[in-house]
């Protein structure tokens, strides 16, 4: 039995990260990461804005409370993997390395530009990084290897891997998800950011993936489906118990654009990026929530 797990009643747990922020104390870190991902996508002129704002909270969940992983120990052959698939929404992933101190959220002044190694998708050159990934269909091939390694060589870290339901459409992940259910691969876990929503339109028009947990559990996998938004649900789906011999899904509604209210559920800021008037206006809606919220938690 992997070190960072328990039992109880015949079931596998994954022990709690020692982190202990409150939800309230996560709502206030996703305020915040929301409002960078903001902050630099305009900086930068370009960025997959949507996509970023939906996964916030997921990413915020994993690495404050799941992730056995930190700038210390990224080198540990023992430390767990996060795999974003959905590569486009790196300025999500890159916001919450820097609150993590895996580099100095400074250097994201360079994000798209000439030479800087902060670009438009993932790449291992940027701290905390653990794969290249942006060809959408790759990561989830890409986390059973890796679970599949840590079976073979007996650790105990774990492998987690967001997707977009939009790229549910690559054939690739099918065939991953037969793999790791093959395999037995437990020690492995799949989010998807189901947000409804893709580049060309509504992703039950473009390409309807539904019913995707009827879909995941006859390939095999454990499947959960939560709200994406609430740090309960996802703290208890991440930290669920594990069924031995079964790779896990959960599945994660989202809302494109969450938390800006002029891009939720809008189609066209899947990579837009706000003009001057709707930038001002969208940072004065953080910087009040903000200021709400630290004064309550003060």
């Amino acid at each position: 039995m992997p070190d960072n797990c328990a039992r109880r009643d015949g079931e596998l747990y994954l022990k709690q990260s020692p982190m202990n922020y409150t939800d309230e104390q996560l709502k206030l870190k996703s305020l915040r990461l929301r409002r960078s991902v903001l902050k630099w996508v305009k900086h930068a002129g370009a960025g997959h804005t949507g996509g970023s704002l939906s996964c916030i909270d997921i990413l915020n969940v994993l690495y404050n409370r799941i992730l056995n992983v930190s700038p210390q120990d990224f080198s540990s052959p023992d430390r767990d993997r996060y795999i974003q698939s959905k590569g486009h929404s790196v300025e999500a992933l890159f916001v919450v390395l820097a609150d993590r101190g895996f580099f100095q959220e400074s250097e994201l002044e360079t994000m798209c530009r000439y030479q800087s190694h902060f670009i438009g998708h993932p790449t291992r050159k940027v701290p905390g990084v653990e794969q290249n990934t942006g060809g959408l269909g790759h990561g989830l091939s890409i986390g059973v290897g890796t679970a599949l390694a840590a079976e073979l060589d007996k650790k105990a870290y774990r492998t987690f891997v967001l997707l977009g339901d939009g790229e549910l459409a690559e054939g690739s992940n099918w065939e991953a998800a037969m793999s790791a259910a093959h395999y037995g691969l437990d020690n492995l876990t799949a989010i998807i950011d189901c947000n409804s929503l893709q580049i060309a339109g509504r992703t039950r028009d473009v390409m309807n993936s539904e019913p995707l947990g009827a879909k995941w559990s006859s390939f095999g996998w454990s499947v959960s489906r939560i709200d994406g938004h609430d740090y309960g649900q996802l703290t208890e789906a991440l930290a669920a118990p594990l069924k031995e011999g079964q790779p896990s899904m959960i599945i994660a509604d989202t809302i494109k654009g969450s938390g800006v209210d002029f891009m939720e559920g809008v189609g066209k800021w899947h990579h837009g990026v706000p003009n001057d008037e709707e930038y001002s206006g969208a940072m004065a809606a953080f910087d009040a929530q903000l200021s709400e919220l630290e004064g309550v938690l003060s």
